[in-house]
């Protein structure tokens, strides 16, 4: 018999008691008034949001500064545990992280994020560092969808929210199960950060080789603004409130949310016949180019796919539909292999969400050589990305599998017999 057996066996043989979370914690809003954030100065600084979807544990050494209009605001302090609000997809909401360490006075929290903090009554039973763990735990992420709303981006409702329950077994339970968990990220980590330099070894040379391979295939006259290619077209969203758009659907339908790799295979969503002529939705041909022109994933990332299959777009994304004598495939590699430049030279500053300023997008230029030459060059980076990103061997397929065996025992030791409080 293990340790922790013994300790749930002498401790909670009954079981455990499950809370609310209203009970035994406070809720807390980001910072507002907010007119600059990441800026080289300003008058506080804050745990930002990839910060806490990034960590289990809040790295308290990597704090932006931002601009408040006041500073009568909630400050953060150790033991406080961090959410995600918003998301373009359900599952990537109330994604947690918890303050484990010392924090400086004074830090606020970033406007997208959300906090809790345990009741005073309830510090003495509660173990900040097992929350890290229960709060990202299936058990504990498959409640969310209850608190979740929203279509095209989604939003944590936090009244709903508050009625989630959690486990809270005895102290000397909660620390037992930190310890062996915090052992085993420990040796995942050690993996992880072999991994993040291969990865980003495959990465760098992916992108010189293939940026260098398509600038060598062409002269300097050979350089076409992206708004030249073909016809672009924006999107729009079907009134929700319409079930006939929605229902049965299956006419593909891009949001954000899809533009996870670069050629799609299929999207989240569909619509129907019914919001093809009635909404006045346009069908795009196979052999698009989509991009996201406005989403939170514009801070460190501009993504573009190749679309084989007929679609419709959301108003988020822009699609191209290529001229004949354009590659679309050969469009989409091109824009993939200067997306940095792209998003770095077109990023609006400001505003709620992140955006990009399309017209500068259009009047970018990349290597456009004659057409045969954009089909052998698909054919040979195709070939080389294959090689440079195959995750199915070698030490990617271990931390994968690492992962799994991971997260099989984090959610058997967080599953607990539910005993009633009384």
């Amino acid at each position: 018999m293990s340790r922790l057996d013994e300790l749930i066996a002498e401790l909670c043989p009954d079981g455990v008691a499950f809370y609310n979370l209203a009970e035994i914690f406070e809720q807390f809003s980001g910072m507002g008034g907010v007119a600059n954030k990441w800026a080289n100065e300003g008058n506080c600084r804050f745990v930002d949001y990839m910060n806490a979807y990034s960590h289990i544990s809040i790295d308290i050494n990597n704090l932006p500064y931002a601009t408040v209009k006041r500073m009568d605001q909630n400050t953060l302090r150790q033991g406080d545990i961090l959410f995600t609000s918003a998301s373009e997809t359900p599952d990537e909401c109330a994604i947690s992280s918890v303050i484990e360490d010392a924090i400086m006075e004074g830090i606020f929290l970033d406007d997208h994020l959300f906090g809790l903090r345990v009741k005073e009554q309830y510090k003495a039973n509660v173990f900040p560092s097992f929350l890290k763990y229960a709060f990202r735990a299936n058990s504990f992420r498959a409640q969310i969808k209850k608190a979740v709303r929203g279509v095209t981006r989604f939003y944590v409702s936090k009244p709903d929210f508050m009625k989630l329950t959690i486990p809270v077994p005895p102290l000397p339970v909660q620390q037992e199960i930190v310890r062996i968990l915090d052992h085993f990220t420990e040796l995942t980590a050690e993996l992880q950060e072999q991994l993040t330099v291969e990865l980003t070894a495959r990465k760098k040379q992916y992108e010189y080789y293939s940026k260098k391979l398509i600038e060598k295939s062409v002269s300097r006259n050979q350089y076409t603004s992206i708004g030249d290619l073909g016809n672009w077209q924006g999107g729009k969203t079907p009134s929700m409130n319409n079930k006939c758009f929605w229902e049965n659907g299956s006419i593909p339908w891009i949001s954000s949310k899809d533009m996870k790799s670069p050629v799609l295979r299929d999207t989240e969503d569909h619509i129907t016949e019914s919001a093809l002529s009635e909404a006045s939705m346009r069908l795009l041909p196979a052999g698009s180019v989509a991009v996201v022109t406005r989403s939170g994933i514009l801070k460190h990332t501009f993504p573009v796919a190749y679309v084989p299959f007929r679609t419709t777009i959301n108003q988020d994304i822009k699609a191209l539909v290529p001229y004949t004598g354009v590659s679309g495939r050969y469009v989409s590699l091109a824009m993939q292999a200067f997306s940095d430049d792209i998003r770095n030279k077109t990023k609006k500053q400001g505003g709620t969400v992140d955006s990009l300023d399309f017209n500068g997008v259009l009047n970018y230029k990349i290597p456009m050589p004659d057409y045969n030459t954009q089909l052998l060059l698909v054919q040979v980076l195709e070939k080389y990305d294959t090689l440079c990103n195959d995750l199915s061997s070698g030490l990617p397929a271990e931390i994968a599998a690492r992962q799994k065996q991971y997260e099989y025992y984090r959610d058997k030791l967080l599953t607990f017999k539910e005993k009633k409080v009384q």
